[in-house]
């Protein structure tokens, strides 16, 4: 036998705890709080507590998942009840979730910027005529040759027409592909072109005026103020090294979101908090309620990269492509109304008064997600 198998078939016969000798009435020492089982056992073993410690990934994930996402807040519910040890917990909920849905969408998105040069894509029409022009001009000196000859002049003359007509026919073909490449590129007409020049300007701006808005703090240590500027020099700097490469932004920007969202959370609590300040509830249960929706739209974030891979992989087949476009578009009208639904259930008040409400909560925490978004772009740029 070996020692691993000898070591779990020991650990099966204790009934005292090795650490303070009590008995042992479950897996852990009621006592001391030491587990029973060790490290010292199948490796397999080991790595399913891992996931299950980690991830919750057991038998609980199945029963939390789709609740999730089709219950609005069943969850909550639930939980509030006492009914808790059945499903995931809120926090490795929506750390999981979040930390995954941005994580796939960093591999499933591309950032890469055509910046669209109209002299370098589109076909120069009048350099590609110039061969019907060469043939006409040479038609017509053959004809002053021959002015004598009735029968070559007008079998000329009709080539000449023929020739004409074709060069029209194909510039208009030219143009018409010239104005098909500046579609494919975004770019209808001049004045739609947006330039680097363009962009890099704006973001440089973008960043002066949150360093003026957000980031002067005049009662700040001058070491802490010096830090701020430093970091807003290397976001001026950092703004040329995306535009040559915007997908390491890409990937500095979505790996701080799942920051930005977390420090979103506990404000979102307190919004919540305030406004039903009357239900008399603890701030833990608005806390409760702001991972739970959290969590579905971090969900609804990772089904929406999957309805868009598939139907980018099956592009060719429209029929099958479309249904997954409409259930992509289907689950952007979802989303608003399970928070609302979810809003509705848990705090248990009209419609009317939780549309109020729900409409209020919305706009402030978009705006103060903007903000949070805007910094994590400063603080992507000042890290590259």
């Amino acid at each position: 036998m070996s020692t691993a198998a000898s070591a779990d078939h020991s650990d099966q016969k204790i009934s005292h705890c090795a650490n303070c000798h009590s008995e042992i009435l479950g897996p852990h020492c009621y006592a001391c709080g030491q587990p029973v089982k060790g490290m010292v056992r199948h490796f397999s073993s080991v790595i399913g507590d891992f996931f299950d410690t980690l991830l919750a990934f057991d038998s609980r994930t199945w029963k939390t998942v789709p609740s999730l996402f089709l219950r609005p807040g069943f969850l909550t519910a639930e939980y509030f009840s006492g009914r808790r040890v059945r499903y995931v917990s809120p926090v490795r909920l929506f750390i999981f979730l979040c930390i995954t849905s941005f994580f796939v969408t960093q591999l499933n998105s591309d950032w890469a910027i055509n910046f669209g040069n109209n002299e370098a894509v589109a076909v120069d029409v009048e350099s590609a005529g110039k061969g019907y022009d060469d043939a006409v001009e040479k038609i017509r000196k053959v004809k002053e040759e021959h002015t004598g000859n009735s029968v070559l002049a007008a079998t000329l003359e009709e080539i000449e027409h023929d020739l004409v007509n074709e060069q029209v026919d194909f510039k208009k073909d030219l143009n018409a592909l010239n104005d098909n490449l500046r579609g494919i590129n975004g770019e209808p007409n001049d004045s739609d072109n947006i330039t680097k020049e363009e962009i890099t300007s704006g973001l440089n701006d973008t960043i002066t005026e949150l360093d003026e808005e957000f980031l002067q703090f005049k009662w700040l240590p001058h070491s802490v103020e010096d830090w701020l500027n430093k970091k807003v020099d290397n976001a001026h700097k950092n703004v040329e090294r995306v535009m040559e490469d915007p997908n390491r932004f890409k990937k500095a920007f979505l790996g701080a979101l799942p920051s930005t969202l977390i420090i979103m959370l506990p404000i979102f609590a307190m919004m919540l908090w305030v406004l039903y300040i009357f239900k008399h509830r603890l701030y833990m249960e608005h806390l409760i309620v702001a991972l739970h929706s959290h969590a579905f739209i971090c969900l609804s974030i990772l089904i929406a990269n999957l309805f868009y891979s598939v139907s980018e992989q099956l592009g060719g087949y429209a029929a099958v492509s479309s249904i997954f476009d409409g259930l992509l578009v289907l689950l952007v009208l979802w989303v608003p109304i399970y928070l609302f639904w979810m809003q509705k259930r848990v705090y248990q008040q009209g419609w009317f008064r939780t549309l109020c409400k729900y409409s209020f909560l919305g706009l402030a925490y978009l705006s103060l997600l903007t903000v949070g978004a805007a910094l994590t772009v400063f603080w992507s740029l000042a890290e590259l």
